[in-house]
């Protein structure tokens, strides 16, 4: 709050919203606390997790930028009006995000998941791996596939790189790139193709209309024999049906979902709570991000994240 105040400077008022704000998802449930919605009236600027529905009819009048401090803007998106300039914070979360993504391919390929069975067993389960019955993979021996090559992606795709595999990956903008060494970069229509040459398939691409039920039975099956599927993105781009079909087959090696809509999961997923983003230094990119933006919107220059309001993200 300090830093915020300092960047606005004398002439505006800046309010605090001391009420509890929910951070999950796109944030925006409800319509907002009561305390969010009276300080959001008459206001110009406008940041919070995600804006609720509330906050938005609030500030309908004088709302000119509304930030939010979420990746995802679906729920926000819905209640800005046109003519309100909407960023978001998704390069804040793509560091630790990408750590927990190769925490997660490690998990598998080399065969922790395995090693703690046995450990519950109380078993010594040394031959399993030395005889081979348990593939152990080596980092530069993978070929990871990135869906989705924003802020999050391209930082899988470097740690990929720097861990010596080899990175391919689709964005809806291909023409865009992405880290120096990738071997292709392809559109959302190449996404079958990332697949049948991925080791690792990567899902960190937004949840937009395009997007949506792209990771379908057509696209897994592609993947060769014994892959892993990572999302880090929404639960929505994934038919998850089609992925448990895959790995109860044991046509898959695994699969590592921060984000998920169907349960129970069977044996053989690594499941986190949405949480791959969480790290200590949150709020040190956050407020960076925030106090960058608010000179740029004070000296009319353009916004860093800002949100394509047709593109969704």
């Amino acid at each position: 709050m300090a830093a915020i105040r300092n960047a606005v400077g004398a002439d505006w008022d800046v309010v605090e919203i001391k009420a509890p704000a929910v951070s999950d998802g796109d944030g925006a449930y409800g319509s907002g606390s009561p305390e969010s919605i009276a300080a959001a009236s008459g206001a110009e600027v406008y940041m919070g997790f995600g804006v609720p529905a509330g906050v938005a009819n609030a500030a309908k009048a004088t709302l000119r930028w509304a930030h939010t401090a979420t990746a995802g803007i679906g729920s926000s998106l819905a209640q800005v009006g046109k003519g309100v300039l909407l960023t978001n914070s998704a390069g804040v979360h793509a560091e630790p995000m990408a750590d927990w993504v190769v925490a997660a391919i490690a998990y598998f390929t080399r065969g922790l998941d395995r090693m703690l069975a046995a450990q519950r067993q109380g078993r010594w389960a040394k031959e399993d791996f030395t005889d081979g019955a348990i593939p152990m993979r080596e980092f530069r021996e993978l070929r990871l596939g990135v869906f989705g090559l924003g802020g999050i992606g391209s930082a899988v795709a470097r740690r990929g790189l720097a861990l010596g595999m080899k990175v391919s990956g689709v964005r809806r903008r291909p023409e865009r790139g992405g880290p120096k060494g990738l071997e292709w970069v392809g559109g959302l229509s190449d996404l079958a193709r990332l697949a049948g040459g991925s080791d690792v398939l990567v899902i960190a691409a937004p949840h937009t209309a395009e997007t949506v039920g792209t990771v379908d039975a057509r696209v897994l099956e592609r993947l060769p024999h014994q892959a892993l599927v990572v999302n880090v993105s929404r639960g929505s781009l994934l038919d998850e049906t089609a992925l448990l079909e895959l790995l109860e087959l044991r046509r898959l090696r695994g699969a590592a979902l921060d984000v998920f809509a169907t349960e129970p999961l069977p044996t053989g997923v690594l499941v986190a709570p949405h949480v791959s983003a969480v790290s200590g230094r949150f709020w040190e990119r956050e407020t960076a991000l925030i106090v960058d933006n608010i000179r740029s919107y004070l000296a009319g220059a353009p916004l860093t994240n800002l949100v394509d309001l047709e593109a969704g993200y």
